[in-house]
């Protein structure tokens, strides 16, 4: 089992964990995942890896309060133990100096996308970021991302904080005032359809990296599979990054939508 050695809350219903594993935190490049199981009978879950310390083997992960598995994850405290944890899994960032990045990440999409832009620019990379949520509150890992970045815009729907306006506002103004040659986005689903239909339009080569609903990770369960330029792909195995702009986010959209009733059902019972 892996230890939790650290516990910190970013918001309500956002938690950083960072965790024993020391095997993964020497092994893990940008972009990996892991799957993580609470209990013997609970359900896999992905989640990126947000950060790794290998002198000291953990892991870093942010985790959103969503469903009934994320929970029980939030819920653990420092000195408890995850009853599996599972990687690193999936393909690694494709980090290169590119030119200009302009990296979009949304809520706890923030979290994965800090170890890419903290490797993009030490490639030597002009990093460009841009956070976005509904609130200054939402807002996480800004200082973070200002010790790897050229510039950080700060989008909130609300405009409590930053700019007011969406994720897609922040970066199509880094397109129209300068030459960018890559946009990495990270977030949710309907957040990443809209920056890659913004990019298409400016013909910007978008990665996107996607957070489907995963199994055993490993290719084999077919839960995770996605449409990618007409073709059938496994975001556990073939991703999780792929071109944004051949991805069908619409299909993602639905099948990521179908056990959102079964879910609330979970969470209702859980909150007697």
């Amino acid at each position: 089992m892996n230890k939790i050695v650290s516990k910190e809350f970013f918001s309500e219903n956002v938690v950083k964990l960072e965790v024993e594993a020391p095997l993964i935190a020497k092994a893990r490049k940008a972009g990996h995942f892991v799957i993580v199981r609470i209990g013997e009978k609970g359900e896999r879950m992905p989640l990126t890896i947000a950060g790794a310390d290998v002198e000291k083997g953990t892991i870093t992960l942010v985790v959103q309060k969503i469903g009934v598995s994320s929970t029980k994850l939030c819920n653990l405290n420092v000195g408890d133990e995850i009853t599996d944890l599972v990687g690193p899994l999936g393909k690694a960032t494709h980090i290169d100096n590119f030119g200009t990045v302009v990296c979009a990440g949304g809520g706890v999409g923030v979290a994965p996308l800090m170890p890419i832009v903290e490797a993009l620019k030490k490639a030597g990379n002009r990093v460009i970021t841009v956070l976005a949520a509904r609130t200054k509150d939402l807002i996480i890992m800004e200082e973070q991302m200002r010790a790897f970045s050229d510039e950080v815009i700060v989008m909130t729907d609300d405009g409590s904080y930053g700019k007011q306006g969406l994720v897609t506002n922040g970066v199509e103004e880094v397109i129209q005032r300068e030459k960018v040659d890559l946009c990495v986005t990270i977030g949710p689903a309907i957040m990443m359809k809209f920056v890659s239909l913004l990019t298409k339009k400016y013909d910007l080569p978008t990665i996107a990296s996607l957070n489907t609903i995963m199994v055993d990770g490993t290719g084999m369960c077919g839960a995770c599979r996605i449409t990618v330029d007409g073709k059938t792909k496994f975001v556990c195995v073939d991703g999780p990054e792929f071109d944004a702009h051949q991805v069908d986010f619409d299909e993602m959209l639905m099948r990521m939508g179908a056990y959102k009733d079964r879910e609330k059902a979970d969470m209702y019972k859980i909150g007697k």
